[in-house]
């Protein structure tokens, strides 16, 4: 197969295409009628299941803007010293900060939602594999998760397998919505540990 010998496993090309059709702002389905790709094809491969071929690697770089060598993982490691990851933007004007390297497991993006003007509609929902943990660092994050309508404030956090609908929004007018969001493609979860109370086990 033409893909195969593209460097990087399923399971690490998997999160960079997720994250490419995030920064893109699209839904699967969005990206199966703009590349004729099917939506279960798509899911199948961002959660590391299905190895893409060149031919459907080329559609979702012309779909997402992007190279090959991007969603390959094959672009050639900076130069030694200071690196910062610039924001990308949505058209929604929503801004997210890549904070880690996608090469597969957790990964987590800094996110900024814009002031808004008007009291927001109920955010789009949409669902896919993985699980995924936000905390909110400034502002009110309203989430709709399935049936259930969340308002997250600075320093409070969720966590949910993303099979369920869910969708995010800045809750009120008057300032921004910044968030941090840990996703685990695989449905991966965070495993808490916190060492024993002092004193506790002397006797």
């Amino acid at each position: 197969m033409a893909g195969d010998n593209l460097d990087g496993t399923p399971a690490a090309m998997g999160p960079r295409l997720r994250a490419a059709r995030e920064r893109h702002g699209a839904t699967l389905a969005g990206v199966s009628c703009a590349t004729g790709v099917s939506p279960s094809t798509l899911s199948r491969i961002e959660t590391g299941r299905r190895r893409p071929t060149l031919e459907v690697l080329m559609r979702l770089a012309k779909e997402y803007g992007a190279s090959l060598d991007e969603l390959a993982g094959t672009v050639p490691a900076p130069a030694a010293g200071p690196r910062t990851s610039a924001p990308r933007s949505f058209g929604d004007d929503k801004a997210v900060l890549p904070l880690t390297r996608y090469v597969g497991g957790l990964h987590a993006h800094k996110h900024v939602l814009p002031a808004v003007e008007e009291p927001p509609a109920r955010p789009r929902q949409v669902s896919h594999d993985g699980h995924e943990w936000l905390c909110v660092l400034y502002g009110r994050l309203w989430l709709a998760l399935g049936d259930q309508d969340l308002v997250l404030a600075a320093g409070e956090v969720a966590e949910f397998d993303t099979r369920t609908p869910h969708g995010l929004t800045n809750a009120a007018p008057g300032g921004p919505v910044e968030y941090l969001v840990l996703f685990g493609p695989q449905g991966e979860r965070l495993r808490p540990r916190t060492l024993p109370a002092p004193g506790r086990g002397a006797r």
